[in-house]
């Protein structure tokens, strides 16, 4: 198999809010849409970010319609507490503050209008060196 491209597609209810969030705050920008899709691309993520709108009959299989609860969406950075300030000071809802974990996993998270989670890490030396 030779993967030629990647995206994660994700249920919302509101696709405009999802992909003006993502562009205003995480850098994307619109690759392709139409009614009740948003095709969004950025130069470092390596992956199209993709909203379809919840209810979309052409959504298959019809049984994994509907939100994206238990999904985080990450992505790595090189200032994780820059960015954090960033965001926090730009009004983003951060759900997570920024925590260490003892492997040296940086992180905070945040959501956007439509509940989805987005999670910025940066790893760094690990405060616990037996990890």
């Amino acid at each position: 198999m030779q993967i030629t491209a990647s995206a994660i597609s994700v249920n919302v209810a509101d696709v405009q809010a999802s992909s003006e969030w993502a562009r205003k705050y995480l850098g994307f920008d619109a690759a392709m849409s139409a009614d009740g899709f948003c095709s969004l691309a950025h130069p470092d993520a390596g992956f199209n970010l993709i909203y379809l709108r919840t209810g979309l009959p052409t959504f298959k299989p019809a049984s994994a319609a509907g939100t994206a609860t238990g999904l985080l969406v990450v992505f790595t950075v090189e200032d994780i507490d820059g960015d954090y300030m960033r965001l926090r000071d730009a009004g983003v809802e951060i759900v997570t503050p920024i925590e260490t974990e003892p492997w040296g996993e940086r992180y905070f998270q945040m959501a956007d209008p439509n509940g989805v989670i987005y999670q910025l890490v940066q790893w760094v030396e690990p405060p616990d060196p037996t990890l």
